[in-house]
């Protein structure tokens, strides 16, 4: 019997190494691609009391433990808690609100098959492939995040604190101004869960006004595009008599 590792001991391994893969990773390719070799993934991850953990709305694929393993893993105290990360629980309201601001309007344009800078009224949307979440995903802006949820989130001090614990479990990724959606925002968050108690809770109004703000937004970006002066063509001298 050979030492070297097979597909799929490479795959879990690299899975287990990097925390998640990307679903165009060559390994994550052929596995789901590959009944068979999807299948001894699956089986094994399960010795183990693990699961593989995708959605087609998402990038990336990751692992997660299994419901049978948590309790042994986590304990009463672990399945009892608002979350297994240690996240304190401003943190955990912080992933709540970046998750219905990114993951609910990306989900709808995806839904649509419209990139984010595609109007949404083209003709047979549906016939076209998924677009990527990538393509799809809103960026927000850190300032209008603490604007808007500063004070109900700890202030700036804790808000710029529990985004670096965000990025750092790769939930959301920063870059100057601008948070968008990190690798596992749309993979360890079930939108089956969670959507529906954001869309009719009480962030149901914040939501309303953030649709209302990019409206805006866009409207008035339309509006400077369409006012800028078109160039003056050059002027041409007649020549003296």
């Amino acid at each position: 019997m050979s030492d070297l590792p097979d597909d799929a001991s490479l795959l879990i391994a690299e899975l287990l190494a990097c925390k998640y893969l990307a679903r165009t990773h060559t390994r994550v390719r052929r596995a789901l691609s590959d009944a068979e070799l999807f299948r001894q993934v699956e089986q094994r991850l399960a010795q183990v009391g693990l699961r593989w953990v995708d959605n087609i709305y998402a990038d990336h694929v990751c692992l997660a433990l299994l419901p049978a393993a948590q309790a042994g893993v986590l304990g009463e105290a672990g399945l009892n808690g608002n979350n297994n990360l240690d996240l304190p629980r401003d943190a955990v309201a912080l992933l709540v609100v970046l998750w219905a601001l990114i993951i609910l309007p990306k989900r709808e344009r995806q839904t649509s098959r419209v990139d984010a800078e595609v109007p949404q009224n083209e003709m047979f949307a549906g016939s076209k492939p998924l677009p990527s979440a990538r393509s799809t995903s809103p960026v927000l802006s850190y300032k209008t995040l603490l604007e808007d949820y500063g004070n109900q989130l700890g202030k700036k001090t804790r808000l710029d604190s529990n985004l670096k614990l965000l990025e750092r479990h790769a939930f959301i990724l920063r870059k100057q101004d601008d948070i968008a959606e990190g690798p596992l925002l749309d993979v360890l968050l079930s939108y089956d869960v969670l959507a529906p108690r954001i869309l009719d809770g009480a962030l149901a109004d914040v939501l309303a006004r953030e649709q209302v703000r990019q409206v805006q937004e866009s409207q008035e970006a339309a509006i400077r595009a369409s006012a800028k002066p078109s160039p003056a063509p050059n002027d041409v001298s007649s020549p003296e008599s």
